[in-house]
């Protein structure tokens, strides 16, 4: 039988800043909380990653180009801001797709999702937009680093987490971003199902499914950035790009 998992909520945290120390906030907000981060995976939501690196764009230093302020009056009837939508192809490789006043684009780290990850929600200012982590996967092994070298223990893993869209379904769901001490990928094919046959193509996104249950206690008006998870102890490593399906094998590009 499994363990049961366990996700305890780590409030506490303040309003994180450019150049803020995230190994020592989560340290205090697990010591208030009783916990030793042990033997368990620390998910962290991409926001404060972003706000502490720096990751921040006023709109008022913004000028959009020809092409933000042509989409912007395709998007008139969505209210766009021309200046966001600069931000927004500044951060994107390629449109993937556009409507409804929404730009789908594939970003530089290789994520597709609305409008490349730039959001306006819980920024530091309204006319500040807060950008994805440059590498979340060093992101989140810089974050497990520093931990393990100020007082948590091994086997540890950090998730970096942020709400995507899914296509053909309503509503936003976490997924992971970066990924470090935590295997991307849980192969079961060669194992055996409950009548015995072999499964075949059957491969896990372990860091998606603990991102996407960690996020119902990291709701956008909850003050809860960070959840720690215990009964499902971290292995193996890896690069969280090893989620990103190839082009020459995905039916949807």
């Amino acid at each position: 039988m499994s363990a049961p998992l366990h996700f305890t909520p780590l409030s506490g945290i303040p309003l994180v800043e450019p150049g803020d120390d995230l190994v020592a906030l989560h340290l205090e907000a697990a010591t208030r909380a009783g916990l030793r981060l042990e033997n368990g995976v620390l998910v962290v939501c991409q926001k404060i990653v972003s706000k502490a690196e720096g990751r921040l764009v006023s709109l008022s230093d913004v000028k959009p180009g020809a092409a933000a302020r042509e989409l912007a009056r395709e998007f008139q009837a969505f209210g766009r801001d021309p200046r966001h939508i600069e931000v927004v192809l500044r951060e994107s490789k390629r449109i993937v797709r556009k409507g409804h006043g929404v730009l789908i684009c594939e970003t530089a780290q290789g994520f597709v999702c609305a409008n490349a990850g730039v959001d306006l929600s819980n920024a530091p200012d309204d006319d500040v937009a807060v950008l994805l982590p440059e590498d979340p996967d060093a992101s989140a092994r810089k974050l497990r680093d520093g931990l393990l070298q100020k007082g948590a223990g091994a086997p540890l893993a950090v998730i970096i987490s942020d709400t995507f869209g899914r296509p053909w379904r309503e509503g936003l769901v976490d997924v992971a971003i970066g990924a470090a001490g935590l295997a991307p990928l849980t192969d079961l094919r060669g194992e055996r199902d409950l009548r015995g046959r072999t499964l075949q193509v059957t491969t896990l996104a372990t860091p998606d499914a603990i991102a996407a249950s960690a996020g119902l206690l990291m709701r956008k008006d909850s003050a809860i950035p960070s959840v720690w998870v215990e009964g499902l102890p971290p292995g193996g490593d890896g690069a969280l790009r090893d989620l990103l399906r190839e082009p020459a094998s995905d039916l949807f590009r």
